[in-house]
């Protein structure tokens, strides 16, 4: 199936119906009858010659120990989806529900990377010094002071695609501010 960005419900046949209610109850009978003997005393084999709405009530049980084991199980199908790199879009799409619904059911499903730690690194050319420093985003900044005690930066927004780039900007202003013209300590 092609789980994309459209809202997919994945359809199952009669016979797939039948065979899954088939197996469904197969797996609920003996949890029935384990609760309801645990209830009463009697054995598992007499569950069903009990008051038919204590039965009921044990067969209610038992499928709501099973809902929220089927609930961990999605959960865990989620997870494991998100952790090869599913967005909550397509978990959505799978589900039936929006991807805000998605976020919403499951929570922890979808880990994002961690952003890249910043790196940094100095310049220490014409008297003068300059941090560079990477951005979250990746691009390149600088603040620096110039040997005239003059501070500059790279601006505001301004990110460089390279260290190099913002290294050659931040010399350039280190070299406008040395401590004589000629750009000599």
């Amino acid at each position: 199936m092609n789980y994309g960005c459209r809202m997919m419900v994945p359809e199952i046949t009669r016979e797939e119906q039948v065979e899954l209610d088939k197996a469904l109850y197969d797996a609920l009978n003996p949890l029935a009858s384990a609760i309801r003997s645990r209830q009463t005393g009697l054995p598992e084999d007499r569950m069903w010659d009990a008051d038919p709405v204590a039965v009921a009530l044990s067969v209610l049980a038992a499928w709501k120990t099973v809902d929220a084991e089927v609930r961990r199980l999605t959960a865990n199908a989620a997870a494991t989806a998100g952790s090869y790199g599913a967005s909550y879009e397509q978990l959505g799409a799978v589900w039936g529900i929006t991807r805000q619904g998605a976020r919403k059911k499951w929570p922890d499903a979808v880990t994002r990377p961690a952003p890249p730690t910043a790196r940094t690194s100095n310049l220490e050319i014409f008297g003068g010094t300059a941090e560079l420093v990477q951005a979250p985003s990746g691009g390149w900044g600088w603040t620096g002071e110039g040997a005239d005690g003059a501070s500059g930066t790279a601006g505001e927004g301004v990110y460089y695609a390279t260290a190099e780039e913002a290294a050659a900007h931040a010399g350039a202003f280190l070299k406008e501010h040395a401590s004589d013209s000629a750009g000599r300590p």
